[in-house]
């Protein structure tokens, strides 16, 4: 499958035009191994290494269309991995929207940091998902930059979780905007199921439930 054959199939499963924009704007080969470049454009996970997955691109487009974005929004990814979600959330966002990618390890959050250079509306910090008591640089990074003025408050409109876990952190709840929405994969180990959450005058509803994904694990 090539890119277009790929966007193709997006469209045809009925997701929206911001979200095929931005799969055709980002190109997924430059978030992969150079051995697998081939498949860039397969509609499958791909290993990136250190045990971890660039994730199936309808699997992503999934995520976003669960996430409602709009121009202008700040969001924040855990889990980041090699980026590319950052990238496409860049791209829906736009140069006026802000983005941040929190990535466990640190050769990943490295490597994206080099993946997504020309990106300037973007920010990856190595450290823990569980933000921000237990990751105190990311958390005192993020804030310091927040306090220079360079993204506004503490809080996100949109929270993208990209590790599977049993129950959605409340720390990361907490960081949410009121009407902001929380996406993540919430289950077993073996599987679970997309999960949107949005905030309302300080309680959480479950806005849609989508079973059937596997997710690396969570891991704070």
């Amino acid at each position: 499958m090539n890119k277009t054959q790929l966007i193709q199939s997006l469209k045809q499963r009925g997701f929206s035009k911001q979200i095929l924009n931005a799969f055709s704007k980002v190109k997924r080969e430059n978030f992969i191994p150079e051995e697998l470049k081939a498949q860039a454009y397969e509609d499958s996970a791909l290993p990136i290494g250190k045990g971890q997955t660039i994730s199936q691109p309808y699997t992503i487009a999934m995520m976003l269309s669960l996430l409602e974005l709009k121009p202008k929004q700040k969001v924040l990814e855990v889990g980041s991995g090699c980026g590319y979600a950052l990238a496409l959330l860049s791209k829906i966002v736009g140069n006026n929207g802000k983005v941040f990618g929190i990535e466990i390890i640190k050769e990943l959050a490295e490597k994206s940091k080099k993946n997504l250079k020309d990106y300037k509306n973007i920010k990856v910090y190595h450290g823990s998902g569980a933000f921000p008591e237990k990751a105190s640089a990311v958390s005192t990074n993020l804030k310091e930059g927040l306090i220079r003025g360079n993204f506004g408050s503490l809080y996100f409109s949109r929270i993208l979780m990209s590790a599977g876990c049993r129950k959605i952190p409340e720390k990361l709840l907490s960081q949410l905007k009121d009407n902001g929405i929380l996406v993540a994969p919430v289950g077993s180990k073996h599987e679970q199921s997309l999960v949107a959450v949005q905030k309302k005058k300080n309680k959480f509803v479950v806005k849609k439930e989508i079973p059937g994904f596997v997710f690396v694990p969570f891991v704070d």
